[in-house]
């Protein structure tokens, strides 16, 4: 995708969104790195799991607010934040299977550590929190060191 921004997606069966800013700015062993990440949200199927989430959260919040009127201004708030908590967990986890991938690879889990210390420089720190899609980076990266 043409975008400046350092980011790379998985879209679930194989298929992944990488940015030029991520192609021009990342060494190989940080393209490895993010792409290892990438790889094992597919591997572990996050996506497949994050839509089926999201499509039973909205069904409960239309079943909320006809057995509680007027709950629906409530109720996306309370989804969001379940979703959110889901995204978090599976980060982690694509950090850690994205290390396994990559010692099979011939490589050590230093390369994904380097990598999101590489991000924090590039792109700032993410500081995760209660309503963060993503836990902090250097939540992450303390994680991974702990492996």
């Amino acid at each position: 995708m043409d975008d400046p921004h350092v980011n790379a997606a998985s879209a679930g069966g194989g298929e992944f969104y990488v940015t030029t800013g991520l192609l021009l700015k990342a060494s190989d062993d940080q393209l490895r790195g993010v792409l290892a990440h990438e790889l094992a949200h597919d591997d572990l199927g996050h996506v497949a799991k994050a839509q089926a989430l999201g499509a039973g959260v909205g069904i409960g919040v239309i079943i909320l607010d006809q057995i509680f009127p007027g709950s629906g201004g409530i109720t996306p708030i309370a989804g969001a934040l379940i979703t959110r908590g889901y995204s978090r967990q599976e980060e982690y986890d694509a950090d850690r299977h994205g290390v396994d991938l990559l010692r099979g690879a011939g490589y050590s889990k230093e390369v994904m550590i380097n990598t999101l210390t590489w991000l924090i420089q590039t792109e700032g720190a993410s500081s995760g929190g209660f309503l963060a899609t993503h836990p902090g980076t250097q939540e992450r990266i303390d994680a991974l060191k702990k492996l």
